[in-house]
């Protein structure tokens, strides 16, 4: 005689291995994900402390380390930019300030350069854009 079994041993209704597949999936995808490629060109900031900004209108110029000049998320030549510069002088009701991002590997004379350019264009104040100090936590007693 076969007697019927009323105890449901090890039966949860919530499976654990599909949220536990599930948890891995997420795992992969988050580890894979952040090595992929994100297009946009390396540009390490210099660091600095207590630098004065602007409330002016700023017009941002970026500058890698071999000298290349990008503008509005475009590699751009000189002549060019200085083309867009004009323009953007010309349509503008106040006074402008370059932002220069440039690379801290940056040579001074190709900074000078961009500052010259600009001031032909019409842009007489620049100013160098950093990233502030890291500051440390202050030591527990």
């Amino acid at each position: 005689m076969k007697f019927p079994r009323r105890a449901k041993l090890l039966r949860n209704p919530l499976d654990a291995t599909a949220y536990a597949g599930v948890f891995f999936l997420l795992v992969l995808f988050v580890a894979f994900g952040s090595r992929l490629y994100t297009p946009g060109v390396k540009i390490v900031l210099p660091t600095a402390d207590n630098l004065p900004g602007t409330d002016k209108p700023t017009v941002t110029v970026a500058m890698d380390q071999s000298g290349r000049f990008y503008f509005q998320n475009q590699i751009v030549e000189e002549s060019a930019l200085k083309i867009q510069l004009l323009n953007i002088v010309v349509h503008a009701t106040e006074p402008l300030v370059l932002v220069i991002q440039a690379d801290k590997n940056v040579r001074h004379a190709d900074l000078l350069k961009l500052a010259l350019l600009a001031r032909d264009a019409g842009i007489t104040e620049s100013l160098l854009a950093t990233l502030p100090r890291a500051v440390a936590a202050p030591a527990r007693p």
